[in-house]
């Protein structure tokens, strides 16, 4: 099993100070990175800065914090264009960056752009290819790949990446196809709990059950075969920290229009309610039933999850 270990996405940043004020944060408390999510729309997480930049001012202000994106939308960037930003942060980071990466979801901004928002199927084909051509250039070797997608002939990335034999990857989806390409490709999976195929973000019960979410990790293991054990499964939870767990069901519940009982929704891996020993003892039972070993919250949870970090992380 992986050692557990903790992530903080910049959800509330808006500049320098608070960024640097939460890196400071995150670091004393002890998560292992950092992260933020790419998107030109506010909603519906609120306005973010440019990931890559925020990250190398991440790099600046801390030491052993790793920097990762969550993810960075394959459309917004031509593979070369990230490689290159991505060696020069893992460099100039002293190696510690996590490319994350996705086939994009958020119709809303898409139209703002002008982007095109193609079929999923066209999206998630186009994100393969870029894994490829960037898993070559990022290795320090001249690429050269014809696809339907990217065209690109003796291409050779500069600088090299101090990881090797490169940053890892991380992908992130909740849906068959991405979750299997994630499962053959990626070093770590970031599974979602909500939909986002309709090009807007739904959650559901259903969708939080412990059988969905089990049938999800099914995909990825098929997928990647003898592989499994090497990849990294990760979590994007809510968190509520109280002395009264089945209080705390009925107001996440409440809180979202369902009419559940409180059993129903403890028993969703993606939400974590109760004491900080209950919370522990949930995590122990997901790396252990399903392989979760790697969560990561928002930093408006920071406080509240510090003390399930520090019982945690590395063990």
């Amino acid at each position: 099993m992986h050692p557990f270990r903790f992530g903080v996405v910049l959800e509330s940043v808006r500049d320098e100070h608070s960024l640097r004020e939460t890196v400071r944060r995150a670091e004393s408390a002890g998560f292992a990175t950092v992260l933020i999510r790419d998107h030109f729309a506010a909603e519906p997480f609120g306005p973010k800065l440019a990931p890559l930049t925020a990250l190398a001012t991440v790099a600046a202000h801390s030491t052993s914090l790793r920097l990762g994106t969550l993810v960075i939308d394959n459309d917004f960037r031509h593979p070369a264009v990230l490689a290159k930003e991505i060696a020069t942060l893992d460099l100039f980071s002293g190696g510690r960056v996590e490319l994350g990466l996705g086939a994009g979801w958020l119709a809303a901004e898409y139209r703002q752009t002008g982007i095109p928002f193609d079929s999923p199927g066209t999206r998630i084909a186009r994100l393969e290819e870029s894994v490829a051509i960037l898993k070559g250039l990022l290795s320090g070797k001249p690429v050269t790949f014809h696809g339907e997608h990217y065209q690109v002939t003796d291409l050779q990335n500069f600088p090299e990446p101090v990881q090797a034999p490169h940053p890892p990857f991380l992908l992130g989806g909740g849906a068959k196809r991405m979750l299997s390409l994630a499962g053959r490709e990626a070093d770590i999976i970031s599974v979602l709990s909500t939909s986002v195929a309709s090009g807007v973000q739904i959650d559901s019960i259903a969708g939080r059950s412990s059988a969905h979410l089990a049938q999800k990790v099914s995909w990825i293991r098929d997928a990647a075969g003898d592989r499994f054990a090497s990849i990294e499964l990760s979590l994007f939870p809510d968190i509520l920290v109280t002395n009264d767990h089945i209080a705390g069901a009925r107001q996440f519940a409440a809180a979202r229009g369902w009419n559940v009982s409180p059993e129903t929704v403890l028993d969703m891996p993606a939400v974590l309610i109760g004491t900080v020993d209950r919370i522990a003892e949930n995590l122990l039972a997901q790396r252990q039933n399903l392989g979760f070993s790697y969560f990561v919250v928002s930093d408006t949870d920071l406080e509240m999850a510090a003390p399930i970090v520090c019982q945690l992380a590395g063990t």
